[in-house]
């Protein structure tokens, strides 16, 4: 987490985030949509004393990807070495975020994107025929599930030599 840009896409009252910033990770964005959440967050930023590196945003996390899916004259691309995806449950909001993920130049090459989920919502995460991500390990705590995603690495042409 160290020296990372942390990206928290629904970021309820900021644990997660505020978690990885405590860790040393460079900045954190939070996206909440609830307002009062959303203030809660920012309290618990302050308490911390980690307001300075955090961005909290009050809105829809699919919108603020769809926002930033391409670069807009005169705006920067953002990019997250980590972005945590931890929606409510049961909604198939996890299988849509990866979906959108999947392609978003918000992921760098060497990203890793985290999900948690409950156990029963994997099939759905899972079964996405990802073109750029794969699920390279996933972890079970009680009834929680943490799939782990990282971009996949074009083999190089020395890679596809026979060896004789």
């Amino acid at each position: 987490v160290e020296d990372t840009r942390f990206l928290d896409l629904f970021g309820g009252v900021g644990s997660v985030g505020i978690e990885a910033l405590s860790r040393g990770a460079t900045s954190a964005t939070f996206v909440e949509m609830d307002g009062k959440v959303l203030q809660i967050l920012r309290d618990n930023l302050k308490i911390t004393g980690l307001s300075n590196r955090a961005e909290t945003i009050r809105g829809d996390a699919f919108k603020f990807l769809q926002n930033h899916a391409a670069v807009q004259p005169g705006q920067v691309q953002r990019v997250y070495d980590i972005i945590y995806v931890a929606p409510p449950q049961y909604q198939e909001m996890a299988a849509r975020t990866m979906k959108v993920l999947d392609g978003s130049p918000l992921v760098p090459a060497d990203g890793l994107v985290i999900v948690q989920i409950h156990p029963k919502e994997r099939a759905g995460v899972v079964a996405i025929p990802y073109t750029r991500l794969h699920l390279t390990d996933e972890r079970r705590y009680g009834s929680t599930l943490l799939l782990f995603y990282r971009v996949k690495q074009e083999k190089s042409a020395e890679d596809h030599k026979d060896v004789k």
